[in-house]
């Protein structure tokens, strides 16, 4: 019995610390990644370093950047047990509708019927690998309401619209995708896989998106050791 005991309390003891480690990991008191931005967020002007420009191209970078602010969470980051983040979330300080996001590279703009703060781009040959066909993807364009904040000229339903690297494609919001539960005010921002028959993945599993750091031109993978501030090198 005494041994039933002791067993029951070690396996206690290491659920304990298992869940402090998550906690320590990935809430934003103790996450390094959520220190660093609400530092940015409360004193933008004492870490001018820190910030990308909107269309800025790293030296080597396949796509332009697409929107201004501070990269806050990079491409595999975890927020919870067994949550891999697809893309990277750039913060740009101010308030919805005030930060304008552009595209990243020359494609064809979706934007689903339902779709209130998403768009998403085919590129029908990858720069780093012809071939195939990748997707930028672009979210959280929106009032927490719902309320668009995505460019009038792409409605819902929009669909192979040819854009330019550089059109305004809408401004950073903080649509959570449930209404009146906003997020932070930023943009999200990933490369989507194509399912071979011309139509893009579910961008939700980590899977089907692409490391973006070749694209952009700086370590964007957490995987791979990448540390914020996330910024080009010289």
């Amino acid at each position: 019995m005494k041994r039933f005991f002791f067993l029951l309390g070690s396996g206690v003891c290491i659920a304990v610390i298992v869940a402090v480690y998550f906690l320590w990991v990935n809430t934003s008191l103790f996450n390094p990644r959520s220190r660093d931005l609400m530092k940015w967020l409360r004193d933008p002007a004492a870490h001018p370093d820190w910030r990308i420009e909107a269309g800025q191209r790293c030296d080597g970078a396949l796509f332009s950047l697409p929107t201004s602010g501070y990269i806050g969470y990079l491409w595999n980051d975890s927020f919870r047990p067994g949550h891999h983040h697809q893309g990277i979330d750039i913060f740009g300080g101010g308030e919805p509708g005030s930060v304008p996001v552009y595209a990243a590279y020359d494609g064809y703009l979706t934007r689903l019927a339902d779709w209130k703060s998403t768009v998403i781009i085919r590129i029908p040959a990858d720069p780093l690998q012809p071939q195939r066909q990748i997707w930028t993807y672009y979210t959280h364009m929106a009032y927490p309401s719902g309320e668009s904040l995505i460019a009038a000229q792409f409605p819902p339903g929009s669909s192979e619209v040819f854009v330019k690297a550089g059109t305004l494609l809408g401004y950073q919001g903080n649509y959570s995708g449930t209404r009146d539960k906003p997020t932070g005010v930023h943009l999200h921002f990933s490369i989507v896989k194509d399912d071979g028959n011309g139509r893009f993945l579910n961008e939700l599993e980590i899977d089907n998106t692409l490391d973006p750091s070749p694209y952009l031109g700086m370590a964007l993978n957490n995987k791979a050791g990448a540390t914020t501030p996330a910024v080009c090198t010289p």
